[in-house]
């Protein structure tokens, strides 16, 4: 996958991010979404990223990230626990590693959408709990402009 180095602005540090190249019927319901984006997450406002992407959106400070039309994240495994948010099936990673159910997880979390026709994921800093709250406000948005392929399981 090639993408631009992002920088958000607007902030007293930036923030690189890898944005996306989805193609085809990914990149417009990932244009779409990313278009409809709510104004704020998890009560932190949006963030302007420049240069932009048609394909990332961000809030607060330290920035929640949202990327549409990544790749499926290697810690995804048929055996993967995946948790149903506000109707939304989710990965969710910490470094790059399944996360266990029965620990709590306190630094940056990567959710991640299971089953759907793009890959979203959404980056919580771990300054931010309860962490879920961000999926929970994106969730609505993500159903619209996404479609679920096969349910959580």
């Amino acid at each position: 996958m090639t993408g631009a180095a992002i920088l958000l602005a607007g902030c007293t540090h930036s923030v690189d991010i890898t944005a996306p190249t989805p193609t085809g019927a990914v990149g417009t319901q990932c244009a779409a979404l990313v278009a409809a984006a709510p104004s704020t997450v998890a009560d932190q406002d949006a963030r302007e990223i420049s240069p932009s992407s048609r394909y990332v959106a961000a809030w607060g400070d330290p920035a929640i990230v949202l990327r549409c039309g990544g790749a499926a994240p290697a810690a995804l495994t048929p055996t993967s626990q995946c948790f149903v948010v506000s109707g939304v099936g989710w990965l969710v990673t910490q470094g790059g590693v399944e996360v266990d159910p029965a620990r709590v997880p306190s630094a940056t979390l990567t959710f991640t959408t299971v089953g759907r026709s793009a890959y979203v994921d959404v980056t919580v800093p771990g300054s931010y709990q309860p962490a879920a709250d961000a999926v929970v406000d994106l969730a609505g948005t993500i159903k619209q402009h996404t479609t679920q392929r096969r349910p959580c399981r």
